[in-house]
């Protein structure tokens, strides 16, 4: 093992607190976990392994366990987050996920 010493915004810091906790696991093997299995170490850049996983409008709703209009008004009101494709609504999954659990920035 080889220190690391890094600052974290609070609210990260409290996630991290929550979930060594949740998980009675020390947060430096969460943090090893995180970086071993999500990042990619490109030439110049880092990169998340993982696509990002993109709704419909009638997919989000189903995820919502709602209904697409539902989706759609909230989505053009600016509740919802989401853009705006040609005439048809995108969603990311995350972002949804995020925004339900309340933690959307």
């Amino acid at each position: 093992m080889r220190p690391l010493y890094v600052r974290l915004p609070e609210s990260a810091a409290d996630k991290l607190d929550r979930a060594a906790f949740e998980m009675r696991t020390p947060k430096q093997n969460l943090v090893a976990q995180l970086v071993e299995n999500h990042l990619t170490v490109g030439k110049h850049s880092f990169t998340p392994n993982d696509d990002e996983i993109v709704l419909d409008a009638e997919e989000t709703a189903e995820l919502l366990r709602s209904d697409t209009a539902t989706v759609t008004a909230m989505a053009e009101d600016g509740t919802l987050p989401g853009r705006k494709v040609g005439d048809d609504w995108r969603f990311t999954r995350s972002a949804i996920l995020r925004w339900l659990a309340n933690e959307e920035d």
